[in-house]
């Protein structure tokens, strides 16, 4: 074994796939993009996500309390990275990434119908926002675009670094404590 920074840990560990976090203020919709999350729970599925004062939606998700979660696949990739390089207080990033967006059923923000999934959300919990900038979202709805269906989500690892899902492995058989939660 070598040492390892622990400031770089976080690439390896990865949460999940990238996310698009849509949210909506005064009737204008905005997307940042999110690289930290967390399922947290099953059900009621419950989700982590950090999105801290430097972002823009963060003034709309702690006035709004909802959210919608747009998981990208890797088509669109670099629009996915660039609108993570600007700021909605001077960008329409929807308009300026030709994203097109469809109203969500429950939450006020909108849905994007260039990603493979869309979860709409509501902040059940800020217990932990004031110190780790950490939300706790509760789904309350969930699409799935089938035109899709062939296309991957990617994962960050830091630095400009990303991968898609690989081969998957079955071992649902050796899951047996775990059933009740297989499909």
């Amino acid at each position: 074994m070598e040492t390892y920074p622990v400031d770089k840990i976080y690439r390896q560990i990865e949460p999940g796939s990238v996310l698009l976090v849509c949210t909506e203020n005064k009737g204008v919709p905005n997307v940042m993009t999110m690289g930290f999350q967390m399922m947290i729970q099953h059900d009621p599925p419950l989700i982590g996500a950090i999105v801290g004062p430097w972002d823009y939606s963060y003034k709309a998700l702690v006035k709004n309390q909802e959210c919608v979660l747009s998981i990208p696949g890797i088509d669109i990739i670099e629009k996915v990275v660039d609108i993570g390089n600007c700021s909605g207080d001077r960008d329409n990033k929807f308009e300026k990434f030709n994203l097109t967006i469809t109203p969500a059923s429950i939450v006020q923000a909108p849905m994007i119908e260039d990603c493979l999934f869309n979860i709409e959300c509501k902040v059940v919990n800020t217990e932990l926002v004031d110190r780790y900038n950490l939300f706790v979202l509760k789904a309350v709805a969930a699409w799935k675009n089938p035109e899709k269906d062939k296309i991957k989500p990617f994962h960050h690892h830091g630095n400009g670094i990303f991968s898609t899902e690989g081969e998957s492995i079955n071992l649902q058989d050796r899951m047996t404590k775990w059933k009740i939660f297989q499909d």
